[in-house]
Formats: structure tokens, sequence, C-alpha cells
């Protein structure tokens, strides 16, 4: 998938016996990624979806094709992208995270680290994954404290290291 593409969202499973799926929602509001919709997906289908219900954790969706439980179980796993052309403009200060990828890491005194490659959330709060110029990764607490300036323009981050990951 091009970098015009975003993943926006990943089919979870089936709900019911309908052929309605739960759907994990990447969008800071997870209700907005039905505004994206029609959808591209890793499978290389496109897919629209409505969204029924809101659970603690997941959306419950109807996607286009999908009548069956067999049907919407076979799309466990399948993520979800939408056109980057339909996201709102940000204001200078802001950025997606997919902007972030690739960019280069420097420490404080503007020597290489390596890259990032991948803004993840496993539950708690963001982290950042680095690549290192050894090919080794490591990652650090996506927060101000630590990725103090982001600086798309020059394609650059600075980090601070914690004194472990820096020796």
């Amino acid at each position: 998938m091009d970098t015009n593409w975003i993943i926006v969202g990943a089919i979870a499973g089936s709900f019911g016996t309908r052929g309605e799926v739960r759907l994990k929602s990447f969008c800071t509001n997870p209700k907005d990624i039905e505004t994206y919709s029609p959808l591209n997906a890793d499978n290389k289908k496109t897919y629209t979806l409505k969204i029924k219900k809101v659970t603690k954790d997941l959306l419950v969706a109807n996607i286009s094709g999908v009548t069956s439980k067999e049907d919407a179980d076979s799309l466990k796993g399948v993520k979800l992208y939408a056109n980057r052309d339909n996201f709102p403009n940000l204001l200078n200060d802001e950025f997606y995270y997919s902007d972030l990828i690739g960019l280069t890491v420097l420490d404080p005194s503007s020597q290489k680290i390596g890259t990032v490659s991948a803004i993840l959330n496993h539950g708690a709060s963001d982290i950042i994954e680095i690549s290192t110029l050894k090919n080794d990764k490591f990652l650090l607490p996506f927060t101000k404290e630590t990725v103090p300036t982001i600086d798309l323009p020059k394609k650059t981050i600075i980090v601070n290291l914690p004194s472990e990951v820096g020796e």
C-alpha cells in the first residue's frame, strides 16, 4: 500500500450470526473510522462500513459484502486503510503518526541514532520504535519529555535517551 493510504482499523472477528464484525478503530475518536468509508483492505478488497454500536473496546459494524458469521470470521485480522486525502488538515505543530515513520532520530547533540520504524500502542500509552544504525531496535515512551522535538520539514526528531539505552 502506498504512503497515501493510512491504516485506520482492523477487523477483530465476527459479532453474532448475521455477518456483523467486531472492529478495532485506530482513530482518536473510534467512530470516525466510518467517515473514511469506503476503506481499502490489505486483502485487496474495498469495504463500506456502517457502525451499529460501540462496545467497551470495539465497534460493531456491518461491512459491505459480508452477510454471514463465516464471512465475518474469514476477515479476522484484515487491516483497513483510508485515503490520506480524506483526513482533516492539520495545524503547523500537528502530525499524523504515519508522518513519523522513516524520520531520522537524533540525540540532543544532533548525533544520529537511527530512524523511526513504528509508533505502537499496546493499551497504556504510545511507544516509539527506533531502528538503530546497527540494525537493532529499541522502544521509548512517546512523550514530550522523551521526544521533545519533531521537525517534519527537516525529517528529524530529537529524543532524550535514558542512560541504559545510551550505554
